[in-house]
């Protein structure tokens, strides 16, 4: 754990993520991207050196009408000492059973994206704090050029000025190697995905692709996250 947090406090500080009263949300699905996340942010407030206060936030999709059980969730937080938020959402049942949606993922992120924001606001906070990492950064980048034909990724910090929101995602410089490592020493609780697609997704399709780039050219991720930040795509 202390390597991610190392990792984390770079971005940090690189990207002026955190400053003194903010009140964070952090995203928690319940996958071992954000338990890491939740846990080194709130063990780094004992030595950080910025005054931040943390609340989480698991929305559960209820895939198939069937409530999610993030009790595991719920008694971490209550050890890290930060406050609880579980919204038992319908959108599961709107894109699979309702609409049926041929391309589920986009519409699913699209409505978790305006739930978190709602439910962020709703509990005093100002910024949002994801667990994107390294990987998907470099993911995220090959999908927008082979499937969208263009150069973009997600940015390390942004302000939402229509929600007066600023998300962070502090884990940018973390390979997901080191996180699964950091949870799996740490023995953090870990919620599996319901989600009918999980698994045969694009990015798992554009992960498998880049995991079997990397062993013909070893470094490949590397250059092209390094590519990311020397042409300062998307204010990396």
């Amino acid at each position: 754990m202390q390597k991610l947090m190392g990792y984390m406090r770079k971005a940090i500080t690189e990207y002026n993520m955190l400053e003194d009263g903010d009140k964070v949300a952090v995203g928690v699905s319940g996958g071992k991207d954000s338990v890491a996340l939740l846990t080194a942010l709130a063990w780094m407030r004992s030595y950080l050196g910025i005054d931040y206060s943390l609340v989480a936030i698991t929305l559960d999709p209820q895939f198939g009408g069937v409530p999610g059980d993030f009790s595991a969730i719920e008694e971490l937080c209550s050890r890290l000492d930060v406050p609880y938020i579980l919204k038992r959402t319908e959108i599961g049942q709107v894109i699979f059973d309702i609409r049926d949606e041929s391309n589920p993922c986009s519409l699913c992120a699209r409505m978790r994206r305006g739930c978190l924001h709602d439910t962020a606001k709703a509990a005093g906070c100002n910024k949002i704090a994801l667990g994107h990492h390294y990987d998907d950064a470099v993911e995220t980048f090959v999908m927008n050029l082979f499937n969208e034909g263009r150069i973009g990724c997600f940015s390390p910090v942004t302000y939402l000025s229509r929600k007066d929101l600023t998300m962070i995602r502090p884990m940018v410089f973390a390979p997901e190697n080191d996180i699964r490592k950091a949870v799996k020493h740490e023995g953090l609780p870990v919620v599996k995905s319901s989600c009918p697609v999980d698994g045969v997704t694009t990015r798992q399709w554009t992960k498998d692709w880049l995991r079997a780039m990397e062993k013909e050219h070893k470094g490949l991720k590397q250059r092209l996250f390094g590519a990311m930040k020397r042409a300062h795509v998307s204010e990396w």
